[in-house]
C-alpha cells in the first residue's frame, strides 16, 4: 500500500511540474510578441480578453475566447457547487433528476422534421424511456405524487424551496410506509400544505380546494396524519404572513398594509388571535387598516379575494379595533 501511495505521489508531482513548465512557456511566448506599431515586446494578455502593448497602448487583439468559467468561487465548497457536472439533483423529481429524458419534439439536432418512420420509432423509445425511469411501484407512486405537487404549487404560486420541502415530506412518508390505504392526491396535497407553512408562505386549506383532486376533509385529514406520524415541526400560522399576498391582490397602498400589521400585533399581544382563523384575522385587519387610512374598499371585495365570508371580516375587524382602542387607553 505504501509503494502505491509513493508512486501516485511521484506521478502527481511530475504532472504538476509539467503543467507549471507549460504555463511558464505560454507566458514566455506571449511576452515575445512584438507590437506592429512601435516594435516593443512588452505585450500583455489581460483578463478582459485583450492583447495590449504596454508601450503605446494599442490593442493588438480583442474579443479573445476565455476558456475559464464565467463564475467566481472563493472557497472549495463554492467551486464544487458551481462545477460543470450536469444539472443539480432535486427532490421534486422521483429520480432526483439524475436520469436522462427523450425530448418530445419530433426534430433532429439541426431543427429539421423527422420522417414518419423516425417519428414512430421515437414514440416507442419515449414509451420505453418512461417505463425504465419508473420501474417499481414505489417509483411510479412517487412520480405521480411529485407531479401533483408541482401542478398545485404552480397554481398557488409557491416558490421552489416549498416544492423541494413537499417532495422531501412525501418521500419520507412513502419510505415509512404511511401511504397504504390513503390516496396519492390527498397525501400530496397534505405534504404541500405542510411545506408551505414550514416555508413561511402559508396557504389556507380552502385555497387548496379548487386545485386539489380530493375533498377538503380528505387532504386535511392527510395533513394531520403526516404531521403526527412524521413529527413535523410546524408553528401555528401567523396572520401577518398572509398580509403581503392579500395586499398585493387587492392593490391597496402600503399604508393600509402597515396599519393592518400594527393592528395584528396589538391583537396578538392581547391574545384575541387564539382559536381564530389566521386568514380571517388577516382579512379583518386589512379592512380595518383601510378604514383607518381613509381608503375605500368594501368587505365584499376583500371577501372575494381572501375567500373569507363577510360576517367573519366584520367580526374580526371589530375585535381588532376594540383591542387597538384598549391598548391606546392603557397607554
Amino acid at each position: 500500500m505504501s509503494e502505491t501511495n509513493t508512486r501516485f505521489r511521484a506521478h502527481a508531482q511530475t504532472r504538476t511540474a509539467r503543467e507549471r513548465t507549460q504555463s511558464e512557456q505560454e507566458t514566455e511566448d506571449s511576452d515575445e510578441l512584438t507590437c506592429p506599431e512601435c516594435g516593443a515586446t512588452g505585450i500583455t494578455v489581460e483578463k478582459r480578453g485583450e492583447t495590449v502593448c504596454e508601450e503605446c497602448g494599442v490593442v493588438i487583439e480583442d474579443d479573445m475566447i476565455d476558456h475559464g468559467p464565467e463564475w467566481r468561487a472563493f472557497d472549495s465548497r463554492e467551486r464544487d457547487q458551481k462545477s460543470r457536472v450536469g444539472a443539480p439533483s432535486t427532490k421534486t423529481l422521483h429520480d432526483k433528476g439524475l436520469s436522462t429524458k427523450i425530448d418530445w419534439k419530433d426534430s433532429d439536432a439541426s431543427g429539421s422534421a423527422l420522417s414518419a418512420r423516425k417519428r414512430s420509432q421515437m414514440v416507442r423509445l419515449r414509451t420505453w424511456d418512461e417505463r425504465f425511469r419508473a420501474k417499481s411501484a414505489r417509483e411510479r407512486n412517487l412520480k405521480q405524487a411529485l407531479g401533483e405537487i408541482d401542478r398545485m404549487a404552480s397554481a398557488l404560486g409557491l416558490p421552489e424551496n416549498v416544492r423541494e420541502t413537499a417532495g422531501v415530506i412525501y418521500r419520507k412518508a412513502l419510505y415509512d410506509d404511511l401511504l397504504p390505504g390513503r390516496s396519492i392526491e390527498a397525501m400530496a396535497t397534505g405534504s404541500l400544505y405542510a411545506a408551505a407553512r414550514q416555508g413561511g408562505t402559508p396557504r389556507s386549506l380552502d385555497e387548496f380546494q379548487p386545485i386539489s383532486r380530493v375533498d377538503r376533509q380528505e387532504y386535511a385529514r392527510a395533513y394531520r396524519y403526516l404531521a403526527r406520524e412524521l413529527g413535523l415541526a410546524i408553528e401555528p400560522a401567523d396572520p401577518a404572513k398572509y398580509l403581503p399576498r392579500f395586499a398585493s391582490e387587492l392593490e391597496v397602498p402600503e399604508a393600509v398594509e402597515r396599519r393592518a400589521r400594527e393592528l395584528l400585533e396589538t391583537g396578538k399581544s392581547q391574545g384575541i388571535h387564539s382559536g381564530k382563523s389566521p386568514v380571517g384575522l388577516a382579512a379583518g385587519a386589512l379592512y380595518a387598516g383601510a378604514l383607518l387610512s381613509n381608503e375605500r374598499i368594501t368587505q365584499q371585495t376583500i371577501a372575494e379575494e381572501t375567500d373569507v365570508s363577510e360576517v367573519t371580516i366584520r367580526n374580526r375587524y371589530q375585535e381588532l379595533l376594540d383591542a387597538h382602542e384598549q391598548a391606546e387607553q392603557a397607554a
